[in-house]
């Protein structure tokens, strides 16, 4: 959090549970790794897993930084670009916000003579300060400059349908309807209607993966708190009176009545 927002604010509060979904990517990795070493060694392992660990390997580029400048590179709040590679930032729009990453020394030269063409600054597309890397870093305060008053003057989809002309990245940034309703996402199939017993009709994302040979979506619908808990305790060996003893002491907790 220290390294995103505007200099001299608070970092904004990442409002994604980046710990816990990054963990549990990492622990599937692990569980197969684990699964295919006991193919070759017979051998069971052990998994030691945690949310710091895997947020702290998620920085291998800060980390690195840091340790081959001997502390000297320190990654600090840069707002909504990325002074070290100009021209990739977030600018705004008449009707929204968009990314724009023309920061290859092509694909800027391309931007810049397109920006020109289009009402830019004369002798945007031309100056040469601007045709390497560390020209543009250098230069970049009067580069923002100008591209964010470009583009403030201009629909999301005006810019978008220039920069698609001559191969620039860039995508509006949406909200979730706008997502939801995003063609690429319906075409994909990543929404998952449901009939849940309790709640009725509930749509979440769809798996992001396919594989050839079966089909991915998911079927079922996440069960209860402890919905199988019973199930679980006579496969691997409660009576059941044990299992009513373990679920009337609270060991075992179920949200059904009936189990």
């Amino acid at each position: 959090m220290q390294m995103i927002g505007t200099p001299g604010d608070a970092p904004p509060l990442m409002r994604i549970s980046l710990g816990d979904m990054y963990t549990g990517i990492h622990a599937v990795a692990a569980i197969n790794a684990a699964l295919l070493g006991r193919v070759t060694s017979g051998r069971g392992q052990h998994i030691d897993m945690a949310l710091y660990d895997t947020l702290f390997s998620m920085h291998e580029y800060a980390v690195q930084c840091y340790t081959f400048s001997g502390g000297r590179d320190v990654p600090v709040q840069t707002g909504h670009d990325m002074p070290t590679s100009t021209l990739y930032g977030v600018f705004r729009a008449a009707d929204g916000d968009l990314v724009i990453a023309a920061q290859v020394d092509e694909a800027w030269k391309r931007f810049a003579a397109l920006v020109e063409a289009h009402g830019g600054p004369r002798g945007f597309g031309s100056d040469s300060r601007f045709h390497t890397l560390s020209g543009r870093n250098e230069n970049r305060l009067e580069i923002l400059a100008a591209v964010k008053q470009w583009v403030a003057s201009r629909r999301v989809v005006d810019v978008l349908d220039l920069l698609d002309g001559i191969d620039i990245p860039s995508a509006k940034i949406q909200r979730i309807d706008e997502v939801i309703a995003d063609p690429q996402i319906q075409a994909r199939g990543m929404l998952q209607v449901q009939q849940h017993p309790v709640l009725g009709e509930i749509t979440f994302p769809n798996l992001p993966f396919r594989f050839s040979d079966c089909d991915t979506t998911v079927q079922q619908v996440a069960p209860d708190l402890g919905q199988h808990n019973s199930e679980i305790g006579r496969e691997i060996g409660f009576s059941e009176e044990e299992i009513a003893a373990m679920r009337n002491d609270g060991v075992l907790f179920s949200s059904r009545t009936n189990e």
